[in-house]
């Protein structure tokens, strides 16, 4: 069966046209690079479609030039047909005209940022978001082999959502109401021993 749908991240009245086309360029360098390995992963037209549309979500918050940098890069540096969180990887690591930070500098801000959390200079509000959904008790206590992942979920999360139009406010630094008040020892380790379960990070 054919791969060679000209259609086939899929068209959606909430997704860029050329942000569609990169991606369904994407994967026409995919296939001229890494031919065998291609097909056999895609031979099915539908399952094509699919993980394109998968792609096409998860890097909505790329630009048409990021995008197509990652995928050069990893057409440069590797052997093997790239998993998305490769192509993430490289599309991070390329210049970001958005102005988003990558996800190791937004962590190392998230851990270092001194309190209130509020009044911190933020380099873009979603590094503060994805820092309070991780929780500012568990980046400062935990070893950044637990905390590291659990905050790059959330960043790029967030990063996705910008991509699909939300806007990302900082909290007013005169409000203390601004930050959530922090979880208790106890309830800290809880809601820790929680999100280790569901990433499971003990196995």
């Amino acid at each position: 069966m054919s791969t060679n749908s000209a259609t086939a991240a899929g068209r959606h009245p909430e997704r860029p046209e050329h942000l569609v086309d990169t991606i369904n360029q994407v994967f026409a360098l995919f296939r001229l690079n890494f031919h065998n390995q291609f097909y056999s992963a895609y031979s099915d037209t539908d399952l094509l479609n699919q993980v394109k549309r998968l792609w096409l979500d998860a890097l909505a918050h790329f630009d048409r030039e990021q995008i197509l940098l990652g995928a050069k890069r990893v057409i440069e540096t590797s052997d093997y047909l790239p998993t998305l969180n490769r192509m993430l990887q490289c599309c991070e690591a390329c210049q970001n005209p958005a102005g988003l930070p990558s996800p190791r500098s937004a962590y190392l801000e998230a851990c270092n940022a001194p309190s209130p959390k509020s009044a911190h200079h933020w380099s873009h509000p979603v590094v503060y978001h994805a820092g309070l959904a991780t929780g500012w008790y568990l980046l400062a206590h935990e070893a950044e082999a637990v905390s590291y992942p659990l905050f790059l979920d959330h960043y790029r999360r967030l990063c996705r959502e910008l991509g699909k139009g939300r806007q990302l406010a900082l909290p007013d630094p005169a409000g203390e109401a601004a930050e959530k008040p922090p979880l208790s020892r106890e309830a800290s380790r809880q809601r820790l021993a929680e999100l280790k379960a569901d990433l499971k990070l003990d196995e």
